[in-house]
């Protein structure tokens, strides 16, 4: 046979034997790092609320992850995640949109002031940059910018401090703030505030867009940080989107979204060095698995596909934890806190579905 540049790739080059015939739950070469996690190493981890799984996992398998914005003393573990506290490295809660992450990193800098992110209900006033994280709400409006002032603080000593930031992108659609752009996780009038045309606006970010935002976030750390670099490690969540607001099928609108994310983390992978790409997504959507990644609404995870995902980063990236190999093949699983449901503001869209 003549040569050609197929003749001598590896089983995992060609799809019979790279996906067809391999398991879906220890797949050869689907992911190669290109640098090393080292027990020293200051993890910071952000993004969707897939994010939330990855950070668990990390911390179970003795990853230097950062909290720098700890529970208070007294708060018992169950009210942990539903105030905010332990899911990821600062009290910011799902950060779904890049946009929504270089504009955290403006603020600290001192470059933005976020407008209209005071919203009400019942009485009741919440941060609508975050939510979800005071479930009850606070009492006045001081008390939430108050309660900001004191966040970004911490946000900045994260920003400063970390070494690697793990970050998920979710989404690519967002609600606006018409005058200042500010970006919101959550539509206003979903958990808190009110709706208004005149001032919020729809928005669905392209791929040029996402590139452009996430290169000035990094740049804008750097200078943060006295010109100190950091490395990043990106996914993409494979959740599909609960609703979409611009006019399409939602399935077709998901496809959208991920493949345009999944196309910015390649991008930004193979031109810098110091951004690596885990292959969360693929490896939850893979076709050998089917709709059993999923539970039955065909968007939340199943743990078990968890753990299959942090295998393949373990395999690279070896647990810090000095245990046995029964140990640690325990620790892949979840504890009875781990169990907890996914926090996810983007999940209460279905119940404006009919």
């Amino acid at each position: 046979m003549a040569s050609n540049p197929y003749k001598n790739l590896p089983a995992s080059a060609f799809w019979k034997t790279g996906v067809a015939e391999e398991s879906p739950y220890s797949i050869q070469n689907i992911y190669k790092k290109k640098f090393d996690l080292s027990g020293d190493s200051r993890i910071a981890t952000a993004g969707s609320c897939f994010a939330q799984h990855i950070s668990r996992k990390l911390k179970s398998n003795g990853y230097n992850v950062l909290d720098v914005e700890p529970p208070p003393p007294g708060l018992t573990n169950n009210l942990h995640q539903r105030h905010g506290f332990s899911m990821y490295s600062a009290r910011y809660g799902n950060i779904y949109t890049v946009r929504q992450l270089l504009q955290l990193a403006q603020e600290v800098a001192g470059k933005r002031a976020p407008e209209d992110y005071v919203w009400e209900k019942n009485g009741k006033f919440f941060d609508a940059l975050r939510p979800a994280v005071e479930p009850e709400g606070l009492d006045s409006a001081a008390e939430v910018v108050a309660h900001r002032h004191h966040h970004i603080l911490r946000v900045t000593q994260l920003f400063k401090t970390l070494d690697v930031l793990i970050f998920t992108f979710g989404l690519t659609e967002m609600w606006v703030h018409r005058k200042s752009g500010t970006v919101y996780p959550t539509a206003p009038g979903t958990i808190a505030g009110e709706f208004d045309s005149d001032l919020h606006d729809y928005q669905n970010a392209t791929f040029a867009n996402i590139i452009e935002d996430f290169i000035e976030f990094q740049e804008l750390l750097v200078s943060m940080r006295a010109n100190r670099p950091f490395k990043t490690i990106l996914t993409v969540s494979p959740v599909p989107l609960t609703a979409t607001a611009d006019g399409k099928h939602v399935l077709v609108s998901t496809t959208y979204s991920k493949a345009v994310l999944r196309s910015v983390a390649g991008e930004l992978s193979t031109r810098y060095s110091y951004i690596d790409y885990f292959p969360s997504y693929e490896i939850v959507t893979n076709p050998r698995l089917h709709a059993t990644s999923f539970t039955e609404n065909l968007r939340s995870v199943r743990k078990e596909t968890v753990d299959i995902v942090m295998q393949h980063f373990v395999q690279e990236h070896p647990a810090i934890i000095p245990a046995s190999i029964e140990e640690r093949s325990s620790s892949l699983h979840f504890t009875n806190h781990d169990d907890e449901a996914i926090k996810c503001e983007e999940a209460l869209l279905e119940a404006f579905g009919s």
